[in-house]
């Protein structure tokens, strides 16, 4: 699989990555989660079947890892993975921000809770560190909005900053909501002794939300490497729905490219050469196998013309991802 650089950051990664929101907690928001998992919530089964996707993914040439804090018992699952296989030549990249708080439950009220504090920082950063060590690449803030008071905390940045220069990890931050466009341009302002904060984004980009692209592609061209997650639009963009209009099209598509629905989706954020990394969400190895298919998808104009036709108001696409439910 093709390596590329992320941006100006030094780290080495593969086109397509891994992303572990689905593998580390029983719950998650993506069509047909429970199904995935068999229902088996074992903790220990959990692990497991989190280690085979790893593997496989390691298999297929992938070398880009992603966790957060806030997926359960993600970042223990892949530190145990990573000290038992010992992959050589991969990057990793955890996040901090959002608290895990379902305390294992399929229908708690609550499944994690945001706090961009400088205490919750030092207190996740170390928890990170101890289930990931140093293969800790890039630290990212967790779903940084205009509200949630990250682009305005000096005492956070600076934290951020000496993190930075103490330990040698690159910063980033991951996006999320109708404004990921406004987020990412404030937060490129952002500079400590007339260095740019933050070297990397992580952002939602897909067929039906392509809101953030300009700034996407600002942030590529100004040295920010970028990584793409929920390509696949939290299971929506695969033969999982079966109810939205732009259904049918894409059907046509894969099957013109002999594809699954997730490929020609991936395939498409592929098609965006300021996308350093689109990350799978795959929760089985089956799925997983299915999307690096993207790879050897080449979409021609009228491919393209007809994905981008299916975009909607970014609003009522954070809307439709508000109303999923935990499964």
């Amino acid at each position: 699989m093709e390596l590329r650089d992320l941006g100006k950051t030094g780290i080495k990664v593969s086109r397509l990555g891994i992303g572990t929101a689905a593998l580390g907690r029983p719950a998650y928001i993506n069509l047909g989660h429970a199904e995935d998992l068999q229902r088996n919530y074992n903790q220990a089964e959990m692990e497991a079947r989190t280690h085979q996707v790893l593997e496989a993914a390691y298999a297929a040439g992938i070398r880009y890892f992603d966790t957060a804090r806030s997926y359960g018992l993600g970042e223990q699952f892949m530190g145990n993975w990573l000290k038992t296989f010992n992959p050589k030549e991969i990057s990793v990249g955890s996040k901090w921000g959002y608290y895990y708080v379902a305390d294992w439950e399929i229908e708690a009220e609550v499944h994690e809770v945001k706090d961009h504090s400088l205490g919750r920082f030092q207190q996740q950063w170390l928890e990170s560190e101890q289930h990931l060590g140093s293969h800790i690449d890039l630290y990212q803030v967790h779903s940084a909005t205009l509200d949630s008071g990250i682009l305005t905390n000096s005492a956070v940045h600076q934290a951020l900053q000496e993190l930075k220069e103490q330990k040698g990890i690159r910063i980033g931050l991951s996006l999320s909501g109708a404004q990921q466009a406004e987020v990412l341009e404030e937060a490129m302002n952002i500079s400590i002794d007339g260095q740019r904060l933050f070297d990397a984004v992580q952002a939602t980009y897909n067929v039906l939300e392509t809101s953030a692209e300009r700034m996407l592609q600002t942030a590529h061209e100004a040295g920010m490497g970028v990584i793409i997650k929920e390509a696949v639009a939290n299971g929506r963009l695969t033969s999982r729905n079966q109810e939205e209009p732009f259904v049918s099209d894409l059907k046509q598509m894969a099957w013109k490219h002999q594809v699954g629905m997730d490929a020609i989706a991936l395939a498409f954020v592929l098609h965006q050469d300021w996308a350093d990394v689109v990350l799978s969400g795959a929760s089985t190895v089956a799925h997983l196998e299915s999307n690096v298919w993207a790879n050897s998808v080449r979409l021609d104009q009228e491919d393209m013309d007809l994905l981008r036709a299916m975009a909607m108001v970014s609003e009522d696409y954070w809307g439709k991802r508000k109303s999923l439910s935990w499964n």
